[in-house]
């Protein structure tokens, strides 16, 4: 008795590699009951997960993750990294977390991931699929049997005679066909086909044959969008992909020329679909069919077909993520290298006649030192594509050898010596070429007219975010140049006061932020501090943030110690510059002699006191408005004793703010640090209690501190 699933051959794989998956998915697919499934195994040359194995969806449904980084936002990778099963219950939920997936694969499906791992090694990642959407949690029956396939899978590697790796493509598990249905088929005098999974027409009886217009022999084999011009759009192409993945019926209705109206109902089940064709009346609404107007001397078209279509739209929303010129690249060498089989990957752009390499992966370093100020007089591929404005493609060594077999300059030999195939992409925007993409593989690669197509459209959609990149870098470099320059480059040195700063700028995504400190020397043993933070990410928050602080400075002066009236100040002069900002502050005048400090607060985080015994205390002092929105806000100022050995802790909210935590917690976590390594010298105490934000992943806003002890010594 035929096995009800079947794998297809692949020499790549070692003796006995092609049998532990099958037997693994065939026993995960049987267990549950679903429709579809696969493998991916961890490349032992990079850090990717490759699709080794899959059963019931077509390659090309795949092709864009067929190849994955380990830091891809995707349920398949989040399972290796986070060592834990992954549960995608429908299309929402696929929305939600995984956008950039889910704009290339609109269809109701669920997928359950669990990796596949023993103590010593991670495998790989075994996946199912379910059809429609699912309940919120995946069943006890189902995630045990998961686990329990996942976990043997990872003893038959492990016990392998010879380490499984991937092949260069996915294994597929076909499942067993029936061929009788021919006949069963032909006996019926309705219109009737079959298709594969991957889209083949299989079965065509007399009658659907007759209402397509095209005899059997010629449609069997192939798909019905290639042979039948009239089928060719994207559109009823989708409504295939529909049933395959949702396995859930499906129909449209199409013209086929001059003027007959066809109806399709797709029926699909794990082994294929079976369609239902017959006449029907015209469909308005429904797409129309192409017109065949070019005439007999134009040159076939190769059509862009729809799964190229989604993995240009998959890939155009990857990059919307990018921010500065490092991310595009990160993103494109992360995630779309490796989609389609690349080893090595440069960006480069045009500069002062010269290219330049904005970034790079997988080229070793004398390569990248080489390809960097290339002239553009030279004779290269990279320089004829960006001034031609066309992709040039080598599938081997001796293409390119053919090409340009006079290059002598020291890019050519790199290029030549290191990869054994290359595309060459326009990096076009604006209508200007502003550089290329070079995408190299270490084997000689074949470039289908799809590829060709998908990278072609590929070349724009990175031109676009490049520019976009320079843009914002050029800009925030701008903005923190603005930003240091206006924020003190040391504390002055204040006889019987130790002092210690420290600021950390939001990560990725923030332009700038308008955090400020300063210590103010007054003279006769008086000392101002402030710290603050002005609303906004942009230069704007940055020049107010400058107006800000030297507003203080001034004003300090002419106070006569009262920081209420500093306060009072400031606030008129931000009120009346009108930008639309505000700003939260603490300002405390601290007199060394009297062992005392006078604070005043607007808006802003309250200050922390250690005592010289270790008791810490959250200073309950009384706030304004923030600075910039009312004219005539008063400020009222308390006086807190502040004796030598004592430390006080003045911050912006970012040190504090954390999503998920509340913001109580948060501050009495800090209070407990400060607490608990008070004694250790300032500088130390600064690292100490900045060090959690600093070690953050993402930091969504600026971060400040300043923080101040009296010493015994007195002026």
């Amino acid at each position: 008795m035929r096995e009800p699933w079947t794998p297809s051959d692949d020499p790549a794989l070692p003796s006995g590699g092609t049998e532990i998956l099958a037997q693994s998915l065939r026993e995960t697919l049987e267990g549950l009951g679903v429709f579809a499934g696969g493998i991916y195994l961890v490349s032992p040359d990079e850090p990717t997960l490759v699709l080794t194995m899959l059963a019931g969806w077509p390659r090309d449904f795949v092709k864009p993750w067929e190849r994955m980084s380990l830091s891809y936002p995707g349920p398949v990778s989040d399972t290796l990294r986070n060592d834990s099963p992954t549960w995608v219950r429908d299309s929402k939920e696929w929305v939600r977390r995984y956008p950039h997936t889910a704009v290339a694969m609109p269809y109701e499906f669920a997928i359950a991931a669990f990796p596949v791992s023993d103590d010593t090694t991670d495998y790989g990642v075994l996946f199912a699929l379910w059809p429609g959407a699912q309940p919120e949690k995946l069943s006890p029956h189902d995630h045990d049997h998961l686990q329990k396939c996942a976990d043997l899978l990872a003893r038959r590697l492990g016990a392998a005679p010879e380490p499984v790796r991937p092949g260069p493509g996915p294994l597929f598990l076909r499942p067993a066909f029936d061929g009788s249905a021919e006949a069963f088929a032909a006996r019926l005098p309705e219109g009737l086909c079959a298709l594969d999974l991957q889209g083949h027409l299989t079965v065509v009886n007399p009658a659907g044959a007759e209402l397509l217009g095209e005899s059997a022999e010629r449609l069997v084999g192939t798909h019905p969008w290639r042979v039948l011009p009239w089928l060719n759009d994207p559109a009823y192409e989708d409504q295939y992909r529909a049933a395959v993945i949702s396995q859930k019926p499906t129909s449209f209705v199409a013209l086929r020329p001059p003027d007959q109206w066809l109806s399709f109902r797709l029926h699909p089940d794990p082994t294929g679909i079976t369609v239902r064709i017959a006449p029907a009346r015209p469909a308005h609404d429904g797409p129309a069919a192409p017109a065949d107007d070019a005439g007999t001397d134009a040159l076939p078209v190769e059509p862009v077909r729809l799964g190229a279509i989604y993995h240009v739209v998959q890939l155009a929303a990857t990059l919307t993520a990018a921010v500065g010129v490092r991310d595009v690249v990160d993103l494109v060498a992360d995630q779309i290298m490796p989609a389609f089989g690349g080893q090595a990957l440069a960006l480069l752009t045009a500069e002062d006649g010269r290219l330049r390499v904005a970034g790079s992966r997988g080229y070793p370093p004398h390569a990248v030192r080489a390809l960097d100020r290339t002239p553009l007089t030279a004779q290269t591929p990279g320089i004829k594509t960006l001034l031609a404005g066309v992709p040039s493609f080598f599938e081997s060594a001796g293409e390119l050898y053919e090409a340009y077999p006079l290059t002598g300059s020291s890019s050519g030999s790199v290029l030549r010596g290191t990869m054994s195939a290359w595309a060459f992409l326009p990096l076009i925007a604006s209508g200007k070429p502003v550089g290329v993409c070079v995408l190299a593989f270490e084997q000689p690669h074949v470039f289908t007219p799809e590829d060709r197509n998908v990278l072609t459209s590929l070349g724009g959609l990175i031109a676009q975010a490049l520019e976009r990149a320079r843009l914002y870098d050029s800009t925030n470099e701008l903005a923190r140049g603005l930003q240091s320059a206006l924020l003190p480059h040391a504390l002055p040195r204040v006889p019987g006061l130790n002092a210690a700063a420290r600021y950390l700028p939001g990560t990725k995504g923030m332009d700038i932020g308008g955090d400020f400190y300063d210590l103010i020397p007054l003279g006769e043993g008086a000392i101002a501090a402030v710290i603050g933070d002005v609303q906004g990410h942009n230069v704007t928050a940055a020049a107010l943030m400058g107006q800000a602080r030297t507003a203080v400075r001034a004003y300090a002066a002419t106070s006569d110690g009262d920081p209420g009236q500093v306060l009072e100040r400031v606030n008129r002069l931000l009120t009346e510059l009108d930008t639309g900002l505000f700003a939260s502050c603490v300002y405390l005048h601290l007199d060394l002699a009297g062992g005392e400090a006078r604070i005043a607060r607007a808006g802003h985080p309250q200050p922390l006191l250690r005592h010289p015994d270790g008791r810490t205390e959250v200073l309950d002092i009384p706030g304004g408005l923030v600075l910039g929105v009312e004219a005539d806000a008063r400020y009222p100022h308390v006086r807190i004793p502040l004796p030598p050995d004592s430390v006080l802790a003045l911050y912006t909210d970012g040190l504090i703010e954390k999503p998920g935590i509340d913001l109580d917690d948060a501050l009495a976590e800090l209070a407990e640090r400060l607490a608990l390594f008070g004694d250790q010298s300032l500088e130390g105490l600064a690292d100490i209690l900045a060090r959690p934000a600093r070690l953050a992943g993402h930091r969504a806003d600026d971060v400040a501190v300043l923080l101040l002890r009296p010493t015994a010594a007195r002026p």
